[in-house]
């Protein structure tokens, strides 16, 4: 790593309250992103390397790692191997697009006048699994609310929705998850989400799935699998969806990094 007084991060003031319910990570980015949208870590500057910078927080490597993967997420550094994370080049950030929005499956189908529709399939207060509690900041078998939802486009079939949210704080009514998304009703609560980590991957149908969704059994589905958090950085939803390929696909403008 650079020398401290080189160092560009050494005059942030960088810190960490661990007292509070904030994920570390999550108050290590929102300070860098601070100071990047400030201009307090300029276009183009190289970044230290992430063991000394986890030491001298007194953080995790994992933990600093996962921050500045936030940051990259999100269009503002670019991690090259060999090189190291530097903040996006004002000439890239420039012409770069802009960040996909976090928005619901339902929201994004009523924008597009494909008429959504529900139907819940379960809702019931459970035990929280090992990943969900951790991606919910909750002890294994706490408990949480799980929701499982069909979901149709324009009265076909269209995903099967399967979301975990944490039992703190106002939550959805029951009767309202039939008119309208999940998104709408948690900002109506007064839960507002603020962004996303997403994996799209790709399975073969489970019987039941082949059933609800008009396929055959293993025929292959999308998975959208994702962790919301609010902007305190609480999570607000734990979500695991299976959708058809033929009746949706994802459209992004994607930028290469210098």
């Amino acid at each position: 790593m650079a020398r401290a007084e080189t160092d560009p991060l050494v005059s942030l003031g960088l810190g960490v309250d661990r007292g509070s319910p904030v994920p570390l990570y999550f108050q290590l980015a929102e300070q860098l992103r601070t100071a990047i949208e400030q201009g307090r870590l300029a276009p183009g500057m190289l970044l230290g390397n992430e063991i000394a910078f986890a030491a001298r927080l007194g953080l995790s490597r994992p933990t600093v790692r996962q921050a500045l993967r936030t940051l990259v997420d999100q269009g503002l550094l670019v991690r090259r191997k060999g090189v190291g994370t530097r903040v996006v080049p004002a000439a890239a950030a420039a012409g770069a697009a802009p960040r996909p929005a976090l928005t619901s499956l339902h929201d994004e189908l009523d924008a597009a006048g494909r008429h959504p529709a529900t139907r819940v399939l379960h809702d019931a207060v459970v035990a929280a699994p090992a990943e969900v509690a951790e991606a919910l900041g909750v002890e294994e078998g706490a408990e949480v609310r799980r929701l499982e939802r069909l979901r149709l486009a324009d009265g076909e079939p269209l995903a099967v929705l399967r979301s975990h949210l944490p039992l703190r704080g106002p939550l959805p009514p029951a009767a309202d998850l039939e008119a309208t998304g999940l998104f709408r009703l948690l900002r109506a609560a007064g839960v507002v989400p603020h962004s996303a980590r997403q994996r799209i991957g790709a399975r073969g149908a489970t019987r039941s799935e082949a059933r609800l969704l008009d396929e055959t059994e293993g025929a292959p589905l999308l998975t959208l699998r994702r962790v919301v958090v609010d902007a305190a950085g609480r999570a607000v939803e734990h979500a695991d969806h299976a959708v058809r390929p033929t009746r949706w696909s994802l459209d992004q403008r994607l930028l290469a990094p210098e």
